[in-house]
């Protein structure tokens, strides 16, 4: 195998869920070595996931911890045990970078804060992912996935704008955290490759989901509104708006500069009659006519269809399919650039599993090892890692620290 971009990095794991498993598990993608500090009573509550909207998940994969701890080894503890908080402190003093996602107040009432592990590793990288940030009155309020959502705006971001708030599946934003304090840990990686220093990295769902609605919140901040959410008939410029086709499926046009497409584009379709139902030259004026007319006509034919015609035409006309979660593995991109990887899983075999979204030449990601089993490293890193003598080991199990 080739040399991986973290190889040699080694990250202490203390968080729970998805925002910050999924942190840790992008870093384990890119090379680095991630042991996950899991609790004696049950580990992660991931591991407790058995269901999903009714489909049981018995003898079959348990997608959310595979998803969001591959590439990990796990040891436990009781972190309540001044013990387990020696062996937490020999880990750190071996390591990069320690990660915790337990709301503020937790780390600090264990002496696992910034301020006491930096103490054993001046050099340490110690992220703290949250809900809401490390200040403010709600800093030590908890939080989950669908608050991340609410509270950053999200829910009323999508839509139409007489829908109510809407959710959004997959833990989007607790995704978007995790990808965020990933970012966050590179660039603590590499300033204390250039100018020597270890340091506290903060994320939280709220500053992450910010940041994802970047242009509907600068909006918001330099013109004194947020982009509106538009009916999709209202449409200002028809080759931006999507279309159900005959069987079903849907189709999107993504040509912010309409009018400069509009006459070839409805050539295309065979409909040349429609060139002076829409100007495309004022973009203040409501397209609904248009919308209306491009409605009628991509119902009277499949999506394969139109996807055909529209590429045979090579216009540069910027177009696609809408696909559902259901399509993502099947599409030939998804394929062709291993968005969507395959990994033979010691337990169930050959398992598809997310790729990594970026592609690194001279140093590729890869899913090197499933999810851990709770507490199947234990032994291994006390002894292999730390040097601990087997008695000591037995007695801490005696203890019920490990």
């Amino acid at each position: 195998m080739r040399n991986q971009a973290l190889e040699g990095i080694r990250i202490l794991d203390w968080t729970i869920w998805q925002q910050g498993p999924l942190g840790t598990a992008l870093l384990g993608d890119l090379g680095a070595e991630v042991i996950k500090l899991e609790a004696r009573d049950g580990g992660d509550p991931g591991r407790g996931l058995g269901w999903l909207s009714g489909m049981s998940l018995s003898g079959r994969p348990n997608f959310y911890i595979e998803a969001n701890n591959r590439n990990k080894k796990s040891i436990t503890l009781d972190m309540k045990k001044s013990e387990a908080r020696e062996i937490v402190s020999d880990l750190v003093r071996c390591s990069d970078v320690f990660v915790q996602n337990f709301r503020v107040g937790v780390a600090e009432r264990l002496g696992l804060d910034y301020e006491s592990l930096r103490k054993v590793n001046p050099q340490l990288i110690y992220a703290h992912a949250t809900g809401f940030g490390p200040n403010g009155v709600d800093a030590r309020m908890p939080s989950m996935d669908y608050i991340g959502l609410a509270r950053s705006g999200l829910m009323f971001a999508v839509g139409e704008p007489d829908d109510p708030p809407q959710g959004i599946t997959g833990g989007i934003a607790d995704q978007m955290s995790g990808v965020m304090l990933a970012w966050g840990v590179l660039a603590a990686l590499v300033a204390r490759e250039r100018l020597g220093v270890g340091q506290k990295v903060d994320v939280s769902l709220l500053g992450s989901m910010a940041l994802l609605q970047g242009l509907g919140l600068s909006a918001r901040l330099m013109l004194g509104a947020a982009a509106p959410r538009v009916r999709r008939t209202d449409s200002v410029n028809p080759l931006w708006n999507h279309y159900c086709c005959s069987d079903g499926q849907w189709i999107v046009l993504g040509m912010a500069q309409g009018g400069r497409y509009w006459t070839e584009f409805c050539r295309a379709i065979e409909h040349p009659e429609l060139e002076v139902l829409w100007p495309g030259a004022e973009p203040e004026k409501s397209a609904s006519e248009a919308v209306a007319a491009l409605d009628s006509i991509f119902v009277t034919r499949s999506r394969a269809e139109w996807l055909a015609r529209l590429r045979t035409a090579d216009m540069g006309f910027i177009f696609g399919p809408v696909n559902r979660v259901d399509d993502l593995p099947d599409d030939p991109q998804m394929q062709a650039n291993e968005y969507v990887t395959k990994f033979d899983h010691p337990q169930h075999g050959p398992t598809d599993m997310v790729g990594f979204p970026v592609g690194l030449s001279a140093t590729p990601c890869t899913v090197r090892a499933p999810a851990p089993e709770l507490g199947q490293h234990t032994e291994e890193i006390l002894s292999e890692l730390l040097g601990y003598e087997w008695e000591r080991i037995e007695q801490l199990r005696k203890h019920g620290v490990i």
